[in-house]
């Protein structure tokens, strides 16, 4: 049986909240190197490929486990985030200031409405997983994957047998990534159990041994802004 490994990417400048940037152009935050430099010492080491996105958030999430195992990079367009918004509409915004416009359009959803033009349709995005679920049987067992949160919830649901057509499916569709556990380094090992059917299965050990260390990260910062003494 085949095995694939998704990990979704580090966290970014924009999951913590910073202010818009393009999108394939944000970067890991500090603690996003932290979680990245981690998760590489706890994924299995030589996967037959490793593929990332084209946004840099997912390619500085691989190096340090390509890093470990040798291993090259490879860039795959299918795994593509969902560009919801163009980055020039919501320019000089920061993560707060950004969620009136994203819950705007979930609020309305359209499959072929473009907001800008550096965004996508929800039907494009939809046909990029598409494209991707038809070659997963392709692909060499044993790959990993560093992708993105919403890209992951839309495989998901089209493995479960749904599909995203129009409005009421968006909702649906919504009601479900939204609920769906997915932290920054989260894992989930897909195996195919025949006929283009796959099992998934979160990895929750990885899972709690991130959320410690950035837990510990974060106390870290705390305590430094508590205890730092105003320049005179």
């Amino acid at each position: 049986m085949k095995t694939l490994t998704f990990v979704r990417h580090a966290q970014s400048v924009a999951n913590a909240g910073g202010v818009t940037m393009v999108h394939d152009a944000i970067p890991l935050s500090e603690l996003g190197v932290l979680q990245a430099r981690e998760l590489a010492t706890l994924l299995k080491p030589k996967p037959a490929s490793v593929q990332v996105s084209c946004f840099i958030r997912t390619r500085l999430t691989a190096d340090p486990f390509c890093e470990r195992c040798s291993q090259q990079i490879e860039v795959n367009p299918y795994l593509h985030e969902f560009s919801l918004i163009d980055p020039a509409l919501i320019e000089g915004l920061d993560g707060e200031q950004r969620k009136p416009f994203v819950k705007a359009y979930w609020d309305d959803p359209d499959p072929h409405r473009r907001h800008g033009a550096e965004s996508d349709t929800f039907a494009e995005f939809a046909a990029r997983v598409g494209e991707f679920l038809e070659q997963m049987d392709t692909l060499p067992d044993g790959t990993v994957i560093f992708g993105h949160g919403i890209w992951f919830a839309l495989l998901l649901w089209r493995l479960l047998g749904y599909r995203v057509i129009d409005t009421a499916d968006m909702r649906a569709f919504r009601r479900f990534q939204l609920g769906l556990p997915m932290p920054n380094c989260a894992v989930f090992t897909l195996v195919g159990v025949g006929d283009g059917r796959w099992s998934v299965q979160a990895n929750t050990e990885i899972a709690r041994h991130i959320a410690v260390v950035s837990q510990a990260y974060r106390d870290r910062v705390a305590a430094a802004q508590l205890n730092q003494v105003p320049m005179k």
